[in-house]
């Protein structure tokens, strides 16, 4: 591993009161719920990804993301890495903790799943850490897979309402998430026909 990378396991290991060990212990946990095997220099990014969103501001673009995408070829080399891990990471975050309020918006989960996969991909192909490429190219090519993981860690700590309910489906409808099937199934909500149905 080089000496650049950032996503040592050791960067995961702290107090479980901590920031970073609670966020070990949600991630650990919402990839076991969803059955998603992920190395763990991916787990490890998830939790810094959390930790970098704990602040809100952190979320502001100068522009939108389809914008900052285009102006990010145009930047020198270390800026562009920059550019593209932030698009990456703030479309991940969003898709995963905002994703079913954006079914009411004209930008919905699509955008922020072709501009995040967009984001990783490129960047994978653009750091020279074969470790590095690696995790962006997991995310790129797995992308509504993590949005799953933050979802559920999301919802884990809320109490759906019947409005909730119906968003989770329109979620089943238009992206096909395998996390929303499941919740759905669970709760009565989405028969065999359903599955086959959207599964087609």
């Amino acid at each position: 591993m080089s000496k650049n990378d950032k996503f040592t396991s050791k960067d995961s290991i702290g107090i479980v009161t901590s920031p970073t060990g609670f966020f070990v212990d949600l991630v650990n946990e919402a990839l076991e719920k969803r059955r998603i095997s992920a190395q763990p220099l991916t787990s490890n990014y998830l939790v810094q990804l959390l930790e970098t969103y704990l602040l809100t501001e952190n979320l502001r673009q100068q522009g939108t993301l389809a914008e900052l995408y285009m102006r990010s070829f145009h930047m020198e080399r270390a800026l562009r890495i920059e550019m593209l891990k932030k698009l990456g990471d703030s479309s991940l975050y969003i898709a995963g903790f905002f994703g079913d309020s954006l079914k009411r918006k004209i930008i919905d989960i699509d955008y922020y799943r072709d501009i995040g996969g967009s984001a990783y991909g490129t960047l994978a192909k653009t750091v020279e850490d074969e470790f590095q490429a690696r995790v962006f190219n997991d995310f790129s090519t797995r992308f509504i897979e993590y949005v799953d993981v933050l979802t559920y860690i999301s919802q884990s700590a809320l109490i759906q309402s019947n409005q909730d309910l119906l968003r989770l489906y329109e979620r089943y409808v238009t992206t096909g998430s395998e996390l929303a099937k499941e919740q759905l199934v669970e709760k009565g909500l989405l028969t065999n026909i359903d599955k086959k149905k959207h599964s087609q």
